[in-house]
């Protein structure tokens, strides 16, 4: 899984950072889980060992006596994502289950559900341990690789959509907290030891930041306006979600499934003078909308800022995820700036 907008969270949300959750969550005992994985699973006597990876939750590698391994997911339900975890992960499971092999999907439990609770606050998830390379958020995709996932998304964005599918909007996360950022940026941010410098910087870029919103705020009415129809999209196929499996490339990490425009996953892939909208086009007969590519480019970084000011306005101390969030918030900020000539 991975920080992120359409995050998921070191502690809320996603995340495309090349560092990983470091610490373990609060509430979460192995041996609690191991029941639990006993229980619905049938996973009993597999040895856990805690994997300090991805964004979006937290991971353990199950091996079983025998010999089989299985990767474990506890998400937060309390967090954005969390709310539609259990939606999202059933689509998931429909995908793979109707024919589409590039989807790692959940395993079902004994009772039939994709995602079980973990005391009040938690949900487990199963998935089969894919053998073969990982890709690296940042890593740069070769032409080949690009238009390979152009293949699996044009096939995704055709199939059929699971009843279970969320529906995902542009929305910025936590975008009320950003607002009431830029109006008290002449007052101390004394809520931990980030505040002050995540205020220095914020006050530093306001103007950049204003202008990318307000650009934001008309692309979102220019797509919304363009009458196009949503597809079912997976949020975020970017490198660190492909797995390199024989022959072929699986995609991980679903929670942020759900229908929007197609360039919800399209817009990390374009390159400006490549084949891939073109080979876009000609596997699904539809056109690639620039104004929703630019939205999507532009909504990356900004919903990260938001869920980094967030929490540094917030109660926070110093350990390895917070380190985490200040260098995002500052690579977001440094994102905003390249995109300048594009804002207007």
């Amino acid at each position: 899984m991975n920080r992120r907008p359409d995050y998921r969270v070191q502690r809320g949300r996603i995340s495309p950072y090349p560092q990983p959750v470091q610490e373990r969550p609060d509430g979460v005992d192995d041996a609690d889980l191991a029941a639990v994985l006993s229980d619905q699973w049938a996973l009993a006597g597999a040895a856990l060992e805690y994997l300090p990876v991805g964004f979006g939750g937290y991971h353990w590698l199950a091996t079983e006596p025998a010999g089989a391994r299985w990767f474990i997911t506890v998400s937060d339900l309390g967090h954005e994502y969390g709310a539609d975890l259990e939606p999202a992960m059933e689509t998931a499971a429909r995908l793979a289950e109707g024919g589409l092999e590039f989807v790692v999907a959940p395993v079902r439990s004994r009772s039939g559900g994709t995602v079980t609770r973990l005391g009040p606050g938690f949900g487990v998830t199963v998935f089969g341990y894919v053998a073969g390379p990982p890709g690296h958020w940042g890593a740069a995709l070769g032409d080949a690789d690009r238009l390979r996932v152009i293949e699996l998304l044009a096939r995704l964005h055709t199939a059929g959509v699971p009843a279970a599918a969320p529906i995902r909007t542009p929305r910025l996360a936590r975008r009320d907290a950003l607002s009431e950022a830029l109006a008290d940026l002449s007052s101390p941010w004394t809520e931990g030891p980030f505040g002050e410098p995540a205020r220095a910087i914020l006050t530093e870029r306001e103007p950049e930041v204003i202008a990318a919103l307000t650009r934001f705020d008309h692309l979102v009415r220019q797509v919304a306006s363009s009458g196009s129809p949503p597809v079912l999209t997976h949020g975020e196929p970017h490198p660190g979600n492909l797995i390199h499996a024989g022959p072929g490339l699986r995609l991980i990490d679903w929670d942020s499934v759900g229908t929007a425009p197609p360039e919800r996953d399209l817009w990390d892939l374009l390159t400006d003078s490549g084949p891939e909208a073109a080979a876009y086009t000609r596997l699904t007969g539809r056109a690639v909308d620039p104004a929703a590519v630019e939205l999507y480019r532009l909504r990356w970084p900004l919903d990260d800022l938001c869920l980094s000011v967030a929490e540094f306005r917030a109660p926070h101390g110093r350990d390895a995820d917070t380190e985490t969030s200040f260098a995002a918030l500052t690579e977001s900020l440094d994102d905003l700036r390249q995109k300048g000539s594009k804002v207007s």
